[in-house]
């Protein structure tokens, strides 16, 4: 399935225009199956985005949140993105919807890879709709290039893996690429020229798979429907 591309002219209409696409694709899943889920990123970008959603009349005790990727930080700190998502979608109408955290109290995600595996698997599968994130080195989710276990990550058919990424702070725990890629729809949320033109790279660039950037995988394997989202 191609992807679909909706630019928008500031940054306050995209959050409000991707909110609405949520919205819509969580309405449809409860009106088709009763219940509906999503994954969501953390990151500075969302926070507009999540306090417009956290507003919107769907019926969010049949909804089930978690993240697609987390740092393993205790939720009070400020690099957690439960915190952010907590704070920003957590309240108004969403604070209703069922939230399962990707961390634990085991001292390393690896530690505590197998509970959080387990707290996942009782989400409904696969995800309704997923919103992905992209880090100025093509990285999505805690898939950072060069990370040890980044083709274990991409070939697991476990729900989510433990990842050391090589340079940015922080141990973390992630989907793994095959559970990303079955989501019915998945979203790149992004903001600036320069993401924009690394996407658009990462897209085109002719490499082997495994030199390929993170985010062009998990695109490439997505076989629902898959949209960026951007403003400048």
């Amino acid at each position: 399935m191609s992807l679909q591309w909706h630019e928008y002219a500031s940054k306050d209409e995209l959050d409000q225009q991707l909110a609405e696409a949520i919205a819509q694709a969580l309405a449809t899943a409860i009106a088709a199956r009763g219940q509906a889920s999503a994954a969501v990123s953390g990151g500075r970008t969302p926070a507009g985005m999540f306090n417009a959603l956290s507003n919107k009349d769907i019926d969010w005790s049949r909804v089930s949140l978690t993240l697609v990727d987390e740092r393993w930080v205790p939720v009070d700190h400020a690099d957690s993105n439960e915190r952010t998502v907590r704070q920003h979608l957590l309240v108004n109408r969403a604070a209703a919807a069922t939230f399962v955290s990707p961390v634990s109290s085991a001292a390393t995600p690896h530690a505590g890879q197998a509970e959080i595996e387990a707290r996942f698997a009782a989400l409904p599968q696969p995800f309704d709709v997923l919103i992905l994130g992209m880090g100025d080195d093509g990285h999505t989710a805690s898939l950072f290039p060069d990370a040890a276990e980044l083709e274990a990550a991409c070939a697991s058919t476990a729900l989510v893996a433990a990842v050391t990424p090589p340079v940015a702070p922080h141990p973390r725990i992630t989907l793994t690429l095959p559970t990303i890629a079955r989501a019915r729809e998945v979203i790149v949320h992004i903001t600036g020229e320069s993401k924009k033109a690394l996407l658009n790279t990462a897209l085109t660039e002719d490499k082997p798979v495994t030199a390929q950037y993170p985010i062009r995988r998990v695109l490439d394997a997505v076989a629902g429907e898959k949209h960026v989202f951007w403003a400048a």
